[in-house]
């Protein structure tokens, strides 16, 4: 297609010859107001609505199943903890950021400290949510995927135990309790979770 056939007003049809060129129609002159609005003619024919009829799942025992698969469960706990936790520290670091804040400081240092503090604490608790959602949906994966509240109760008692093994066997315990208690409630009163 030559520059000519776009220049013209033929839009975006073939030109063949300069023939054909010189018996399209001339472009419209411009309005008054100076800006110029090209439409594009075009040979294809609208596109159709296709009706949502066709099934969600393609086989029956796929309708059935009510549980998400292990990568599912693995990018939807880990995603949430660190979002959640991101936002958690970053309003932790506002709050040290405002009470660290000094009469004298200009707006550029306390903007500064601000950045910085939601920055980095937003980053700790992030990643520790982050791992603690990674090793729940490793957990709940490895015994059979079902999410009965015995999966939920060993997943959540193996994840506390084993984020908080480092600090000992006492807080291992208290750590898979919390974790279990933490679970049961976001079931009851956030059944998406």
């Amino acid at each position: 297609m030559g520059l000519e056939a776009m220049v013209s007003g033929v839009g975006w049809h073939r030109v063949q010859s300069r023939d054909a060129l010189a018996s399209a129609p001339a472009p419209a002159p411009a309005p008054a107001g100076g800006s110029t609005t090209r439409t594009r003619t075009s040979t294809f024919p609208p596109p159709t609505r296709t009706s949502t009829t066709s099934p969600e799942f393609l086989f029956q025992e796929e309708a059935l199943l009510q549980c998400r698969s292990w990568g599912e469960n693995l990018t939807y706990y880990t995603g949430v903890g660190y979002l959640s936790g991101a936002v958690a520290g970053a309003a932790v670091g506002l709050r040290e950021a405002a009470h660290a804040a000094e009469r004298g400081d200009t707006a550029k240092i306390r903007a500064n400290r601000l950045l910085n503090s939601c920055g980095s604490a937003g980053r700790r608790v992030g990643n520790r949510l982050g791992v603690i959602g990674l090793l729940y949906a490793g957990m709940v994966t490895a015994r059979d995927g079902q999410d009965d509240w015995i999966n939920s109760l060993v997943a959540g008692l193996g994840t506390g135990a084993l984020f908080r093994a480092a600090q000992g066997p006492r807080s291992a315990a208290v750590g898979g309790v919390l974790a279990m208690a933490a679970k049961q409630a976001a079931k009851r009163y956030a059944p998406a979770f």
